[in-house]
């Protein structure tokens, strides 16, 4: 060790991080305002410092040099010297072992103490005084990787976003229970590529993993405290490193190998990425990283600089208006991009990244940078646009490349089903791309993201089985959680054994899935909701790291019957490019244009007046498959069949005439929500006959159109 110390050479200031040349590793780390900078090493366990060396060399606001002797596998950090004044932003503290903003690898869990925190409590909670405690042991250790890795033939599979289906997932959380996997390998990326669980999503159908967060997070010292654990990991600290906590036994590597056999399989990789807050929290938060490295470059501070601007509800708000932070959150992205393979990103409470002052401006230098930038513009892009600041709800108002999170999708088909009136114009939007949010911009109707249900809120399950939320076991006394659920028991709050209420919840987890996976747009799953999975009607189930929360693989006949009818409903709409389209429908609401046409239950065109209706809670959508105006990657004209869909959201059934197809063949039902295991017998209905359309009901007809059969 003492001939590491010896021999350091000035190194490089680009790029930032621990990077390994094959004969030694450069360090370089930013820090506008530091004062002196020093790079620790550690023991192999990462428990004893062993050596400490002052980077003397700054290029740029950036503190560098070059170990010759430093080998793949050492384990580091920094201690950043400065002023301690938070009155002026600056929270330097070398008493606090620091992380690398740009480690590829972070060892060790962080053992809380009070000795993270830069400061001390004295006479009062805002009275607070320098802390010359040293935090090494407990915290986690940068660690320096060798990036080779055998990537082969690995393709992207690039899935247009038009045939695109998402399904949202906990790496941990679809594995831990999978009794096929070795208990080494459940809960882990490893675990993710295995035969059971991709075989699972292949049957499904799902073109697409969306990961929830594999940045390295920490655990929150409230949660430790309770016994309980950041499950969901929105708790970022290391933006280059995956979460180790989900490796079975091959580091870096690993995640890697997971993205390649999802790639063989066909299957996508999308992350779910934070970079708008970190887990230092608020101004009474740890120092484990970026405070302490340089805070007031790193932060968003108030007009007091002791505080922090908080548009995030977690505390702090990345400083995106500082080039150094842009440049972290950008070589992050690409890092995971080009040297991980992921295919896209979901940006979790997008429109913190978005403002530049305190507005959010959608055409502001963050967008700007990615549009610009030959790797990032090409892979998805997936915002949650809306964060908790002022002005923060920015559905329909992100740039052109850029898909969202469709909140107002949710919140319609959920209203709907539950029974409420004077939805259909509403409704109709939504299940047509919601025009009226994207056209205007120039965008297309895959923009938006449509899901029912995500990790934040109810299952599928217990929306149909809960009308309030159950959070009890988060021990905040169910005060956390979203209140306005747009949910329904069906009669009855919670388990059942009525047979009447499970068979009503069973049509309504139907209905929402019909809905959505017929719906222009992208569709997203929940993953577990093809199984009627269950959180006890836990609506924020952020803290639960056990079967609340994990995925359970021992299924039901009513489970089995469940999954079945999701891959039927995936496999229609891969079939048909009707229900994938790229433009929006010219015909909308209008009577005369023939792609689209919306039907009253005696089968004739919806008048403006209908639309206006209070109670109505029924509507039908005729789709001509003749009138696609669509081409093929091989700019070969599409066409498809002629489709009807029914929807009855009345508690009474309502007998609907059908229209008259287009190539004047019989309609043959596809999927009724009343009946899902119809016979072998395809049941067919001539133009103008009625059809009986149950209560609460989801119908799906075709007439098939004869020059795409010949």
């Amino acid at each position: 060790m003492n001939k590491l110390i010896n021999s350091l050479w000035p190194g490089e200031s680009h790029p930032l991080g621990a990077t390994w040349d094959g004969e030694g590793v450069n360090f370089a780390l930013f820090s506008e305002h530091a004062e002196k900078v020093e790079l620790c090493l550690f023991d192999a366990k990462g428990r004893r410092e062993v050596a400490r060396i002052e980077l003397k060399e700054q290029t740029d606001l950036v503190w560098h040099g070059y170990l010759p002797e430093a080998r793949p596998g050492l384990l580091y950090g920094y201690r950043v010297h400065g002023p301690y004044d938070p009155q002026r932003g600056d929270r330097f503290n070398p008493h606090k072992l620091l992380l690398d903003p740009y480690a590829k690898s972070i060892i060790g869990p962080l053992r809380w103490s009070d000795a993270h925190f830069g400061y001390r409590l004295t006479s009062s909670r805002e009275d607070l005084s320098y802390d010359r405690r040293d935090n090494a042991y407990g915290m986690p250790k940068s660690q320096v990787i060798d990036p080779a890795f055998t990537w082969g033939d690995d393709r992207r599979p690039k899935t247009p976003w038009h045939d695109t289906v998402i399904y949202e997932l906990h790496v941990k959380g679809l594995t831990a229970l999978q009794p096929k996997l070795p208990p080494w390998l459940r809960g882990t990326y490893a675990g993710l590529a295995t035969a059971p669980v991709i075989e699972h999503l292949q049957r499904l159908g799902v073109t697409t993993v969306e990961l929830m967060p594999v940045h390295t997070a920490v655990n929150d010292r409230y949660l430790a405290q309770q016994g309980l654990h950041n499950y969901w990991g929105y708790n970022s600290i290391g933006y280059f490193a995956p979460d180790m906590r989900y490796v079975a036994n091959g580091g870096v590597s690993e995640f890697k190998t997971m993205v390649k056999t999802l790639h063989s399989a066909g299957i996508e990789v999308i992350l779910d990425v934070v970079y708008n807050h970190t887990a230092e929290g608020n101004h009474l938060g740890p120092t484990l990283c970026f405070r302490g490295i340089d805070n007031a470059a790193y932060y968003r501070l108030a007009e007091n600089p002791r505080y922090y601007i908080d548009y995030t509800g977690c505390g702090n708000t990345l400083n995106m208006m500082h080039p150094r932070v842009l440049q972290l959150i950008m070589d992050s992205l690409r890092y995971w991009a080009l040297e991980m393979h992921v295919d896209g990103f979901r940006f979790d409470l997008a429109s913190a990244l978005a403002r530049e002052l305190h507005e959010v401006d959608r055409l502001g230098a963050f967008f700007d940078i990615i549009h610009q930038d030959p790797v990032l513009s090409q892979v998805k892009l997936i915002a949650e646009p809306w964060d908790l600041g002022e002005g923060g709800y920015q559905v329909g108002n992100f740039p052109v490349g850029w898909t969202e999170w469709n909140g107002k999708y949710r919140d319609a088909v959920r209203s709907y089903w539950k029974g409420e009136g004077g939805l259909i114009g509403e409704l109709a939007y939504r299940l047509t791309g919601s025009s009226d949010l994207y056209e205007r911009s120039g965008r297309r109707p895959y923009a938006s993201i449509n899901f029912v249900t995500a990790h934040d809120g109810f299952t599928l399950e217990d929306l149909v089985s809960y009308n309030e939320k159950h959070n009890e076991a988060n021990g905040e006394d169910n005060r956390d959680g979203e209140n306005h659920n747009l949910s329904w028991n069906c009669g009855t709050e919670g388990p059942t054994e009525d047979p009447a209420i499970k068979a009503l919840r069973a049509r309504q987890k139907r209905n929402l899935l019909a809905t959505l996976l017929l719906s222009q747009g992208v569709p997203m799953l929940l993953a577990g909701d093809e199984l009627g999975r269950s959180q006890q009607g836990n609506n924020n189930a952020y803290c639960q790291d056990n079967e609340i929360s994990w995925m359970s693989w021992v299924l039901r006949p009513e489970d089995e019957e469940l999954l079945a009818f999701v891959a039927q409903l995936i496999r229609i709409r891969k079939a048909h490019p009707l229900f994938r389209r790229r433009k929006f429908f010219v015909g909308k609401r209008g009577i005369g244009k023939r792609d689209i046409a919306w039907l009253n239950p005696n089968g004739r065109e919806m008048s403006e007046e209908e639309w206006q209706h209070t109670f109505a809670r029924c509507l039908g959508v005729y789709l001509a498959g003749g009138a696609l105006d669509e081409q093929d990657a091989q700019g070969r004209r599409l066409t498809d069949d002629d489709f009807v869909l029914l929807l009855n959201a009345h508690h009474e059934p309502i007998p609907f005439t059908l229209p008259t197809a287009a190539w004047d063949t019989p309609w043959e039902r596809l999927i009724d929500t009343a009946d899902p295991t119809p016979g072998a017998a395809t049941p067919r209905y001539e133009a103008a006959s009625t059809y009986p359309l149950e209560a609460r009901a989801l119908v799906l007809l075709t007439a098939r159109n004869p020059e795409r059969h010949a």
